[in-house]
């Protein structure tokens, strides 16, 4: 069965540990993604008082960024812990049920687009062995038995403007603020150091108010950007 054809069940263990390490590195690469996007849902807050919803948007690719990676680990978390459970079952995979083949194949597939969890890279190499050609294919595309879910979080299309306005919205409602978005022109924003505002600082208000929220802080403060998007 390829390469590692006679070592079945010392790959099988070897594969076990690097799963049982790579559960052990999800809690470490937690951490940071946590605190970014706690940051970058801070930043979105922070420019919508300031009325730069255009910039919101922006900062809200990041936000979604951080949130799709820490729902694809809890996806992987359980593919890994699914693998290191029934372990016994990778010596004969032909004979695997459908539970353990989705699970490897959700680990064959984040393999390519997880940097953060390196023993994934090792062991796609020996479950792709395991499984053969045909697997590594779909595990490879993120179709079939893949889960789609992991495939979107990972894959899926970041800059999508509804996502975006959502994610906006939410931390909008967090912060007490309303945002209509029907006035805002979906364009690039090329704007001058002149004290214009961005075109969404006319309809962000306060949830209490009955005034328009306007900008006290100059443009040099975002052009040095202390919102760095």
């Amino acid at each position: 069965m390829g390469f590692f054809q006679g070592k079945t069940s010392k790959q099988t263990a070897r594969v076990k540990k690097l799963l049982g390490l790579a559960l052990s590195r999800l809690a470490i690469a937690r951490r940071p993604r946590l605190a970014r996007r706690s940051i970058y849902r801070s930043d979105v807050g922070q420019l919508l008082s300031l009325g730069y919803l255009h910039r919101a948007l922006l900062r809200a690719e990041r936000v979604i960024e951080e949130d799709n990676m820490l729902q694809a680990f809890d996806i992987i978390e359980l593919c890994c812990k699914r693998l290191v459970e029934h372990a016994a079952h990778l010596d004969k995979p032909r004979e695997c049920g459908e539970e353990i083949r989705e699970a490897a194949a959700g680990i064959m597939f984040a393999a390519r687009w997880c940097g953060d969890l390196p023993e994934l890279q090792v062991a796609r190499t020996i479950l792709e062995d395991k499984f053969g050609s045909d697997m590594a294919v779909i595990a490879k595309e993120g179709t079939s038995i893949v889960d789609p879910m992991l495939v979107w979080k990972l894959s899926g299309d970041k800059t999508n403007m509804e996502l975006k306005k959502k994610v906006t919205k939410e931390i909008a409602v967090e912060n007490s603020f309303m945002v209509d978005f029907s006035e805002l022109q979906l364009q690039k924003c090329h704007t001058r150091i002149s004290g214009h505002k961005d075109p969404g600082a006319n309809i962000i208000n306060r949830c209490a108010g009955t005034k328009s929220h306007t900008c006290d802080e100059s443009w040099y403060r975002i052009e040095c950007h202390i919102f760095t998007i």
